[in-house]
């Protein structure tokens, strides 16, 4: 495993403050070696509970039946959002995003700058990173938190009810294996024992797991074999790498970045932005039956510490489009259903809008329709989007079919024909 792997697993495993494994060891900084064990035990850990069903009130809902590992961990269906809840029929108000290739995911900030090992870093990119479509939480154990303890998910009442059922489901042997190694069985059964420890490690667990390298971010794709030499794109993928690259044509490569970084690291295909695309209102969400609601993403109502920042409504964090083709909905509001008309939707919000808005009483446009009018302003208008009203959309039908093709060659797992 790669050494840059195992010092960044040995810091989460600091940060923690869970003691080294071994006898004696407790207050003292850990060994390589020893983080090494913890993390492992941490990330086997994880990957228990990850599976676990009986976490949730309803016992019938997992992280992993969200976020399938046969769809890149993100829904294995094409509901727009999820049912949860104890009863299995409280409805989620967001698409479910995919958890590979968050591992470099910078920590959210209102002004980004990128590193100088792979950008410029004088140009000031705005609103970036953090996890969760909004961007509210920075770390995985944060992100945990999160499902866990929501009424529509996991359904818990509050930490304590999460760790009475990690305990319950059997994992409080390696609970105290991980958080009570001091040697005396005392400090070990203590630590097994006492609620907010369970919980603080099962949290840390399930991040730890996510930073599994061979599972999380692979970089097994057909397009990474390219870049390695080891494989050549049809001249039908070729076209849609072109296509999706050019400025001119689907600038998707603006925020999906498709080049290596300066520093020879692989591309993670977003820039972790936060942009308003002004997607269509999903009327098949629940809670969109409400005309007076909207979900708007980084100025809340799920994120509250921009509520009245207006010129950040409307804003959600950009996806990778690795394993994007494994996915049946798509945007944060699982608005639509296929990837062909994910990327027909770019070219043609402003070209044809009639085609993805509906009609007001009066007849005209209702464009922009999941947003009030304010945060209209703050929509995305650079190319495509920089087309009026009866213009050619900047990719035509079969370009739009070679951008597909491409996308293809982003999913994890490629085998070169023998």
């Amino acid at each position: 495993m790669p050494i840059k792997h195992w010092v960044f697993l040995s810091a989460i495993v600091s940060a923690i403050g869970l003691p080294a494994i071994g006898p004696g060891q407790a207050g003292q900084e850990m060994s390589r070696a020893e983080a090494r064990r913890q993390a492992e035990r941490l990330g086997a850990l994880g990957q228990a509970l990850f599976f676990d069903p009986s976490l949730s009130r309803s016992g019938k809902l997992a992280c992993s039946s969200c976020h399938d590992p046969a769809h890149g961990f993100g829904p294995g269906n094409a509901r727009a959002v999820q049912l949860g809840g104890g009863d299995m029929r409280q409805p989620g108000v967001r698409a479910v995003p995919s958890l590979k290739y968050l591992q470099v995911l910078p920590s959210f900030t209102e002004h980004f700058h990128d590193s100088e090992d792979e950008a410029d870093e004088s140009v000031d990119n705005g609103p970036t990173g953090g996890l969760t479509w909004d961007g509210r939480v920075d770390r995985g154990a944060e992100q945990a938190k999160i499902p866990l303890l929501s009424d529509f998910e996991m359904g818990n009442r509050d930490p304590a009810e999460v760790a009475r059922r990690v305990l319950a489901a059997g994992h409080g042997k390696e609970i105290a294996a991980i958080a009570g190694a001091k040697g005396p069985n005392r400090a070990s059964n203590k630590a097994a024992a006492d609620p907010a420890t369970v919980y603080k490690t099962a949290l840390k667990a399930l991040e730890v797991y996510q930073q599994d390298y061979r599972i999380f971010y692979p970089y097994s794709s057909k397009y990474d074999a390219v870049l390695a030499g080891k494989a050549e794109l049809t001249p039908e993928e070729a076209r849609g790498l072109e296509l999706f690259n050019a400025p001119n044509k689907g600038n998707c490569a603006s925020c999906h970045i498709s080049k290596r970084g300066n520093d020879g690291t692989p591309p993670q295909f977003t820039d972790y932005g936060l942009i308003a695309l002004a997607v269509p209102r999903n009327r098949d969400i629940p809670t969109n039956k409400d005309p007076a609601y909207f979900d708007l993403g980084l100025c809340g109502p799920l994120r509250t510490d921009f509520l009245k920042r207006m010129d950040y409504c409307g804003r959600f964090r950009t996806p990778t489009l690795r394993n994007v083709t494994l996915r049946q909905t798509f945007f944060h509001n699982g608005a639509m259903h296929s990837l062909r008309d994910a990327v027909r939707f770019y070219v043609e919000r402003e070209t044809r809008p009639e085609l993805w808005y509906p009609r007001k009483a009066d007849g005209s446009i209702d464009k922009y329709d999941d947003l009030p009018a304010t945060p209209k302003a703050n929509v995305c208008m650079d190319p495509p989007f920089d087309r009026k009203a009866g213009d050619a959309p900047a990719l035509t039908a079969t370009e739009i079919d070679d951008v597909v093709a491409f996308l293809g060659t982003l999913t994890d797992g490629y085998q070169p024909p023998k």
